[in-house]
């Protein structure tokens, strides 16, 4: 029997992103979809606390699917609803991405929706990986406002990317890291069948204020790309510009242990 994987995203479940994502895991997966109804970008392990938390279960959105939920929280409410009521058993692994953009340097991992949706599933003891595309800078605004709908190169590049986002997932299910452990995976802009996977560890990033003046006092969220980061040949950020996959293991099950 194929194995089981658990997919979510912080885009929402519109994105072409997960869509491209979804579709190559289904040859080689059962394929389960539990993604926020909405956009989720930026909201780290954030749970929805108040309120409830409305899930529609869609199986016509996406075909060789077990099951589809949009669930109205964010990508950890996803993760935790799915696995602790929607799903009749464990799945062999959870799944995140294919994320809109790059989830590199420590401090976008920690503000991650997409690396909080695996987390999540690391959590529960299963394998984890969250995926990430790295978007070139003229594409990113079109791109993001279409939810993920690309055209012509950049088209190939993300088919490519969730080809290799499967062969990654299979290795990671023949080969598991320690319980506690998500993967964080980033594909540069330009990916093919051959692009080099390498280790790294998250870049350091001087980050700054991520907030503007808007009048009257007030600030607004501004998440400028000039940020500072530390030169390092063997981090995240440095494998993306050289054109390789960056595989970072991110090991939270030293948490609370001297």
């Amino acid at each position: 029997m194929k194995p089981h994987a658990l997919v979510t995203n912080d885009d929402g479940i519109e994105s072409g992103f997960l869509q491209a994502l979804v579709e190559a895991l289904s040859a080689d997966f059962r394929v389960s979809v539990a993604a926020p109804t909405t956009e989720q970008s930026w909201i780290g392990r954030a749970m929805t606390r108040r309120g409830e938390i409305e899930v529609a279960h869609l199986p016509e959105l996406f075909s060789n699917t077990e099951a589809v939920w949009s669930i109205g929280g964010t990508p950890t409410d996803c993760v935790n609803i799915a696995l602790g009521h929607l799903l009749p058993e464990k799945p062999d692994i959870v799944l995140s991405g294919i994320n809109i953009g790059y989830n590199t340097t420590e401090a976008l991992i920690l503000s991650s929706g997409t690396v909080a949706g695996a987390t999540e599933g690391a959590l529960w003891g299963l394998p984890a990986i969250a995926f990430s595309k790295c978007v070139p800078k003229d594409l990113f605004m079109e791109i993001s406002r279409t939810k993920g709908r690309t055209s012509g190169a950049f088209s190939d590049s993300l088919r490519a990317a969730a080809n290799r986002a499967v062969s990654l997932s299979t290795e990671t299910l023949q080969h598991p890291p320690k319980k506690g452990c998500v993967l964080n995976i980033n594909f540069p802009a330009q990916t093919h069948g051959e692009t080099p996977v390498v280790e790294t560890h998250p870049a350091k990033v001087d980050l700054g204020s991520l907030f503007e003046k808007s009048g009257g006092g007030n600030f607004r969220f501004y998440y400028h790309s000039g940020l500072t980061v530390r030169p390092d040949p063997a981090s995240d950020r440095a494998a993306l510009e050289a054109g390789k996959i960056s595989r970072t293991l991110l090991d939270f099950s030293k948490v609370g242990h001297p």
